[in-house]
């Protein structure tokens, strides 16, 4: 996801008169700008680096989601409907299925000791961004069973 692209839908938002998209995507932007100077390149923004950071504000988001409290439905509705929003620009992740599919044909080796913090320092650099670290996590603990 280019920061290109995630300007261009902010703008297209903005044409709609759509605020709480607008809102939800500035908040990606700012995110991806703000990695982007704290790595040091503020011009050229790697796609990788912008998808890190989309994936950190949507986490943060169903963070929110998952600590409201149920009698504020405003509120719940409310991050439910930017979580939707975000979730439009974050790649496609892998099912556990595909994780484990992944695990058993690349890391059969490393699967063989049964050791889980090295499996999953093995496999995190792989699946970084392909998948989400909880899903992993539970595919490497069924397979260390």
């Amino acid at each position: 996801m280019k920061l290109k692209e995630l300007q261009d839908a902010m703008i297209a938002a903005m044409k709609a008169k759509d605020k709480f998209r607008k809102d939800a995507i500035a908040d990606l932007v700012s995110a991806v700008k703000k990695k982007g100077i704290d790595a040091g390149c503020r011009e050229d923004i790697p796609d990788d680096m912008a998808v890190e950071a989309i994936l950190k504000e949507i986490k943060t988001v169903k963070e929110q989601i998952d600590t409201c409290p149920a009698d504020r439905t405003e509120l719940l509705a409310d991050y439910k409907k930017k979580y939707e929003i975000m979730s439009e620009f974050a790649p496609k992740m892998l099912s556990a299925e595909e994780v484990a599919a992944i695990l058993n044909e690349k890391f059969a080796d490393v699967l063989a000791t049964k050791n889980k913090g090295q499996i999953m320092k093995a496999v995190m650099g792989e699946l970084k961004g392909k998948a989400d670290g909880k899903v992993i996590n539970q595919v490497v603990a069924e397979l260390t069973k």
